[in-house]
C-alpha cells in the first residue's frame, strides 16, 4: 500500500525540481528551507521509524507533480517547523521573507484544528480553513500534500484514529481539492481515505477489478486501437490512453444502488490532442463512427467550470457494443483538469510563468469568491456548514444570460439567485424572471441551459420572503444586507433625533454643538468612523444622548448633572455588622454580608460557613444557597439595629425618557441614602441604596413604581 519514499533524499527531490525550476535564486532558498527544515527536525523519529525530515521531502516531492512555485516547495519542507519546533515566526521571517513564513503558519493554524466529530466540523473551524484559502490559495495546497503523504505512512496509527482521519479527508479536504481542480492528489486521497474508513469495502471494489481487470484491459486496448486508426485517417495528431477509473468513484456509484456491471465507464479512454479546434474535430470523426448516448455528451470546453476545467466529454457504443467513455482534450486542458490552479504556475502560456501565476491568482479569487462572502457571515454551525456545502461544494447548474454568459450556480439555485449572482443592483431591482421566454415564479428551480432574462424596475425593493427562497449564501447575504442599511438608516435618524432632543431641552444651539471642531472630538472620544455611525448607536441604545453631550460640555454642567454628581460624592460609611447579626451558637465570630443578594435587616436569612472568611451571610432566596444543605447554620437580624444596609435595584424605562431627577427626589422623601447610580442603557438604572429594613425599601420600590414612564423596579439578586 505504501507509495511514500522513507529513503527519499534532498539531492534527489533536488534533480526533480530543476526539471522545471531554473532560476539560481529560487533553487538556493529551497536548499536553505531543507537545511534548516533538517537541523531542526535532527534527531526527530517519525512513527515508521524513519528521521521526520523524510516527510516534508515526500510533502515537496508531492508538490513538485504539480510544478509548484518555489515558495511552495519552501512553504512545503518547513510547514512542521513553527509547530513541532522551538521556532519562532520572527526568526523564520528573518531567514526566509514573509511570503514563505506566511504559507508556513498558514498550515501550522489549520494543523492547530480538531475536525472530528459527526457534524462534519464546527464552524470555527470551517471558518478557519475557508480564510485560510481565501488568503493564499498555496496554503491549503500545502496542506493535502502534507495529508497525502499522512495517508500514505497512516498504516502505522491506531484503528481509530485512522477512521477519523480518512473520515475527516473525505468530509473536508477532498471537496476542496476538487474545487481547486487538483483531481490527480483528489482521487488519491479519496483512495486511501476509502481504504481506512471503509476497508471492507474498499478491498470488495479492489477485488471484482482485479476479477475482470484482463477483459476490459483487452477491450479498451482494442478500442484505442480502432479510434486511433480513425484518427490517423484524418490526419489529426494525437495520443490515446486507457483511463483507470478511481476505486472511491466505483464505491460511490455502488452506494447508490448501481451494480458492478452497470458501471459502464470503467471502459474509458482520454483523448490528447494540441489544439482546441482538433478537439472538436476528433469528437465529430469518433461521433461517425460510434453513436454517441445524447445525454452523455458535455461541452466543458466551450463552458469550462468554475475551477477552469475543460474537455469534451461523451460515451458511446464502441467494440462488441459495449458502452466506452471517451474525454478529449488538449495537453494544457490536461494539465489544468489533473493540477487545477497549481497547473498555472508552470504552465507558459501568452508569457512569463510570473504573468501567469498572477493570472492564476486572479482565477483563484473568482474562484473562491462564494467562499470570501461566507467569511464574516455570522450564522449558526449547521447553518454555516450547509451553506458551504450548497454554495462551494455542491454540483452546479449552468445557465445562460440572455447575451449567452454563463454563470455557474448550485444545484436547487433560484432566479433570485441569478439576479444577485449578476448583480446586487439587479437583485434589489428584480420584480420578475423570464426563463426560455416563459415568465416563471421566483421559486423556480434553475436547470442546465435555461436562459434567464430578469425583469426589473428602478422604484423596486427586495421582500423579505426571498431570504426563505434564496439557495445561495451570496443572495441571501445581499437581501440582508439590504435590510440592514435600511434599518441602520432609521437608527441614525433616531440617534440623530434624540441628541437634538437634548440639546433642546438644554437650550443649547444644535448647529454649535455639531461643528467640524466638535464632531472631531466626539469621534476621537468615542472612537467611531462617521457621525452616522455615532448617531447609530445613540439610536439602538449603546449610548444615552447626555454621553455625547457631555464630551462638549463637561464643564457647563446640568443642574440635573449636578445633583447626581453632589448624590454620588456623597461618603456613606458601610456598615458593620458585628453585633447585628446573631450566628447561632457562637457568641464572637466575623460575620460578612453577602455582596451578591445583599441582605438588609427583616431579610430572611442564612449563614454560610466560609473557609477562613467566617460566616457569609445571604438571602434565603439567594441563589448562590439555594441548594446549600452542608456548611450552613442558622443566622437573625439583632432587633436593636440602627445602621443603614446597602441593596440593589433595576430599574427599567420607557426608552428616551431620562428620569434620574425624579429618581433621585423620591429618595430624600423616604429617608434613604444613595450609595451609586449608573445608566445600563437609554432604559435601566442600577441603584445601589442604603436602607434601614426591608419595609424602609419595600416603600421606597412602591414610590418609584409612581413614577410615569417607570416599567418596573425589582430588587437585584446577584
Amino acid at each position: 500500500m505504501r507509495k511514500d519514499n522513507p529513503n527519499l533524499t534532498f539531492e534527489e527531490l533536488n534533480q526533480t525540481i530543476k526539471t522545471y525550476i531554473k532560476n539560481e535564486q529560487e533553487l538556493k532558498m529551497i536548499n536553505k528551507a531543507y537545511q534548516y527544515a533538517n537541523k531542526m527536525h535532527y534527531g526527530v523519529k517519525r512513527l515508521t521509524g524513519e528521521d521526520y525530515i523524510t516527510h516534508p521531502l515526500n510533502v515537496a516531492l508531492i508538490l513538485t507533480s504539480i510544478e509548484a512555485d518555489a515558495a511552495t516547495l519552501c512553504g512545503g519542507l518547513l510547514h512542521d517547523v513553527l509547530e513541532d519546533c522551538d521556532v519562532t515566526k520572527e526568526e523564520l521571517t528573518k531567514e526566509f521573507g514573509s511570503e514563505i513564513v506566511a504559507l508556513v503558519d498558514g498550515v501550522t493554524k489549520i494543523n492547530k484544528l480538531n475536525f472530528s466529530g459527526d457534524n462534519e466540523a464546527t464552524t470555527f473551524n470551517h471558518r478557519k480553513i475557508l480564510v485560510g484559502l481565501c488568503e493564499d490559495v498555496r496554503v491549503i495546497i500545502i496542506k493535502l500534500a502534507d495529508r497525502l503523504h499522512n495517508l500514505r505512512t497512516m498504516w502505522i496509527i491506531p484503528e481509530k484514529k485512522q477512521k477519523a482521519k480518512a473520515k475527516e479527508t473525505l468530509d473536508i479536504l477532498t471537496p476542496i481539492a476538487g474545487r481547486l481542480g487538483m483531481n490527480k492528489i483528489k482521487s488519491e486521497l479519496e483512495d486511501l481515505s476509502l481504504r481506512y474508513y471503509k476497508p471492507e469495502i474498499y478491498f470488495s471494489v479492489v477485488e471484482q477489478l482485479n476479477q475482470t481487470k484482463q477483459e476490459r484491459d483487452q477491450n479498451v486496448n482494442e478500442m484505442v486501437s480502432k479510434v486511433s486508426t480513425l484518427l490517423d485517417s484524418q490526419n489529426i495528431i494525437h495520443e490515446i490512453k486507457g483511463r483507470s477509473k478511481s476505486i472511491y468513484s466505483i464505491y460511490k456509484k455502488l452506494d447508490k444502488g448501481r451494480r458492478f456491471s452497470e458501471i459502464y465507464d470503467l471502459l474509458a479512454l482520454r483523448v490528447f490532442v494540441n489544439t482546441e479546434a482538433e478537439c472538436y474535430q476528433a469528437l465529430g470523426v469518433i461521433h461517425s463512427k460510434y453513436r454517441p448516448i445524447p445525454n452523455r455528451f458535455k461541452d466543458f470546453i466551450a463552458m469550462p467550470k468554475t475551477n477552469m476545467y475543460q474537455s469534451l466529454h461523451t460515451t458511446v457504443f464502441g467494440v462488441d457494443g459495449q458502452l466506452y467513455e471517451i474525454q478529449i482534450r488538449t495537453y494544457e486542458m490536461d494539465q489544468i483538469a489533473e493540477n487545477g490552479i497549481a497547473a498555472h504556475w508552470s504552465y507558459k502560456e501568452k508569457g512569463s510563468v510570473k504573468a501567469n501565476m498572477q493570472n492564476a491568482m486572479e482565477q483563484k479569487l473568482q474562484i473562491f469568491k462564494a467562499i470570501m462572502e461566507l467569511k464574516n457571515d455570522e450564522e449558526s454551525a449547521e447553518a454555516f456548514v450547509k451553506s458551504v456545502q450548497d454554495d462551494v461544494l455542491k454540483d452546479s447548474v449552468y445557465v445562460f444570460t440572455p447575451k449567452g454568459d454563463v454563470v455557474e450556480l448550485p444545484i436547487g439555485s433560484t432566479p433570485i439567485d441569478f439576479a444577485y449572482k449578476v448583480h446586487s443592483d439587479v437583485g434589489n431591482k428584480m420584480v420578475g424572471a423570464i426563463v426560455n421566454g416563459v415568465i416563471v415564479p421566483l421559486d423556480y428551480e434553475l436547470q442546465d441551459n435555461d436562459i434567464l432574462k430578469i425583469n426589473t424596475k428602478p422604484s423596486a425593493t427586495p421582500n423579505r420572503e426571498w431570504m426563505n427562497i434564496a439557495k445561495t449564501t451570496g443572495a441571501r447575504n445581499k437581501i440582508k444586507s439590504f435590510f440592514s442599511k435600511i434599518e441602520k438608516k432609521n437608527s441614525s435618524k433616531e440617534g440623530e433625533e434624540m441628541i437634538n432632543r437634548e440639546l433642546r431641552k438644554k437650550k443649547l444651539s444644535i448647529t454649535d454643538f455639531f461643528s467640524n471642531e466638535n464632531v472631531e472630538k466626539m469621534l476621537k472620544e468615542l472612537k467611531y468612523n462617521t457621525l452616522e455611525e455615532l448617531f447609530v448607536n445613540v439610536g439602538v441604545g449603546k449610548l444615552t444622548p447626555n454621553t455625547v453631550l457631555n464630551i462638549i460640555y463637561a464643564k457647563s454642567k446640568s443642574k440635573q448633572e449636578m445633583i447626581l454628581e453632589n448624590v454620588q460624592n456623597q461618603t456613606v460609611k458601610a456598615p458593620t455588622v458585628k453585633n447585628d447579626i446573631l450566628v447561632d451558637g457562637i457568641d464572637d465570630i466575623k460575620v460578612n454580608i453577602a455582596a451578591c443578594c445583599k441582605p438588609v435587616p427583616n431579610d430572611r436569612i442564612i449563614g454560610y460557613i466560609t473557609k477562613g472568611y467566617g460566616i457569609s451571610v445571604h438571602r434565603m432566596v439567594c441563589p448562590n444557597v439555594s441548594e446549600l444543605e452542608e456548611r450552613t447554620i442558622n443566622v437573625k437580624w439583632n432587633q436593636n439595629i440602627t445602621k443603614k444596609y446597602p441593596a440593589g435595584l433595576l430599574i427599567h424605562t420607557e426608552k428616551g425618557n431620562d428620569l434620574l431627577l425624579e429618581i433621585i427626589s423620591k429618595t430624600t422623601n423616604s429617608n434613604i441614602n444613595i450609595k451609586s447610580i449608573n445608566s445600563i442603557n437609554a432604559s435601566i438604572y442600577e441603584l445601589t441604596i442604603l436602607v434601614e429594613n426591608k419595609e424602609n425599601l419595600v416603600k421606597f420600590i412602591h414610590e418609584l413604581e409612581t413614577i410615569n414612564n417607570i416599567i418596573s423596579v425589582e430588587r437585584r439578586l446577584l
